[in-house]
C-alpha cells in the first residue's frame, strides 16, 4: 500500500515557513510539490516524499533543525476531526485513546499507542523507516504538544521526552522549545507527560456531538479504505499500460479477482475500470509532456493508446489543446 500524509500537514508546514519569513514556495518547487493543490479537498500527500521536503527546507532555510524550529512556528492542529474527538470525550484520557484510533487520518504511517502505567506516555514509530527523518519526527511532537497544550487549555505538560535519533541541534534549544528533559538516540520515540492532565474535562466539551464527530471520523477512514482499493488498481495498471496491454481481465487477475468481482468492488467505491485508466493516463501523458523530452509517438506508446488519432482526441477531450501546445505553455512556465 502506499503510505500517504494528510494535506493538513503540508498546509501547516506551508504557513509555519511563512511565519519564519522562509521562501516556502521555492522549498515545495524543490520538493516536487504543485502548489496549486495545496488546499484540494481530501488532498494526501506521499510519505515517500518526505526525505525530499526536509532536505529542501534545510538547504533553503540554512537550518539544520529546521524541523524542531518549523513545529514551533506551524499553526496549532485546530478545527479538524481529531480535536473534537477529543473536546467531546468525558475527559482526556478517553479522548487521545479515541484519537489513536483514527491516527491514520493523520498519516499512513505512523504508528502511536498510548500506556498509562507506571507513568502516561506515548510510544511511537514510522512504519516506512526509510522515509522517516528526524526533522519530521521533531516537527511533529513539537506540533503534538503544542496541539495538545491547546486543547487542554494550557493542562497538558510534557515531563519528558525521549528521540531515538541524535539532536540537530545544541540540546538547551530543545529543553527550550519543549519546556522539560530531553534525551537522544535511544531505542525508540517516547513522549511521557503529567498524568493530572488524563482527567482534565475542555470546558469547550460537547459530549451531544460525540456520535456526530465519530460518524466523520469512520466516513474520513472509508474514504481513506476506498482510496487505498482504487490507487491498488491504478498500480496495476500501470504496470501494464505501455504498449496497449492493459485488459480488466489482466487487472483483475493481477489482483486474485474475478472480472466480475473487480467490476463489483469498483462499484463499491464510485468508479468504473474507464474512468480510473482515463485518470491515470491523462496523468501520465501531461506529466511526460512537461517533465520529460520524450516524442508524442513515445508519449503515445507508454500511455497505452493504439493510435494517434485516439491519443489527441483524448487530450484535447482532457486540456482542450494540442499535446505540442500544452508542452510549450507548461516548459516555458516553469522557466
Amino acid at each position: 500500500m502506499k503510505l500517504t500524509d494528510s494535506g493538513t500537514l503540508i498546509r501547516l508546514a506551508y504557513q509555519g515557513l511563512l511565519d519564519m519569513k522562509i521562501d516556502a514556495d521555492d522549498i515545495l518547487f524543490r520538493a516536487g510539490f504543485d502548489k496549486s493543490k495545496l488546499y484540494e479537498i481530501n488532498l494526501r500527500t506521499p510519505f515517500s516524499a518526505q526525505p525530499l521536503f526536509w532536505n529542501s527546507a534545510i538547504e533553503v532555510s540554512g537550518d539544520p533543525a529546521i524541523g524542531l524550529h518549523l513545529g514551533e512556528s506551524m499553526p496549532i492542529y485546530k478545527g479538524q476531526i481529531l480535536e473534537y474527538l477529543i473536546l467531546s470525550s468525558s475527559n482526556f484520557e478517553e479522548g487521545l485513546r479515541r484519537v489513536l484510533k483514527y491516527q491514520r487520518l493523520i498519516s499512513d504511517a505512523l504508528h502511536a499507542s498510548f500506556i498509562k502505567n507506571p507513568e502516561p506516555h506515548l510510544v511511537s514509530h514510522f512504519s516506512d523507516y526509510t522515509n522517516a527523518t528526524s526533522h519530521l519526527a521533531e516537527a511533529m511532537v513539537v506540533a503534538l504538544i503544542r496541539s495538545l497544550r491547546s486543547v487542554t487549555n494550557g493542562e497538558f505538560v510534557a515531563t519528558k521526552v525521549i528521540f531515538n535519533h541524535e539532536p540537530n541541534a545544541d540540546e538547551t534549544e530543545y529543553e527550550r522549545i519543549f519546556r522539560c528533559p530531553v534525551e537522544f538516540k535511544a531505542k525508540s520515540f517516547k513522549l511521557s507527560f503529567d498524568k493530572k492532565v488524563l482527567s482534565y474535562k475542555s470546558i469547550y466539551a460537547e459530549p451531544e456531538l460525540l456520535e456526530l464527530h465519530l460518524k466523520t471520523a469512520d466516513k474520513s477512514i472509508e474514504l481513506l479504505t476506498k482510496n487505498d482499493f482504487i490507487n491498488q488498481i491504478r498500480s496495476t495498471m500501470a504496470g501494464l499500460l505501455e504498449g496497449n496491454r492493459i485488459t480488466l481481465e489482466k487487472v483483475a487477475a493481477s489482483n486474485n479477482m474475478t472480472s466480475r468481482q473487480l467490476r463489483y468492488q469498483l462499484k463499491l467505491v464510485g468508479k468504473t475500470f474507464k474512468e480510473i485508466l482515463d485518470d491515470l493516463k491523462h496523468e501520465l501523458a501531461t506529466r511526460l509532456l512537461i517533465k520529460t523530452n520524450e516524442s508524442i509517438n513515445e508519449i503515445i506508446y507508454l500511455t497505452g493508446f493504439s493510435e494517434p488519432s485516439t491519443f489527441y482526441r483524448a487530450f484535447d477531450r482532457w486540456e482542450k489543446m494540442t499535446p505540442i501546445a500544452y508542452r510549450n505553455k507548461n516548459k516555458s512556465n516553469l522557466v
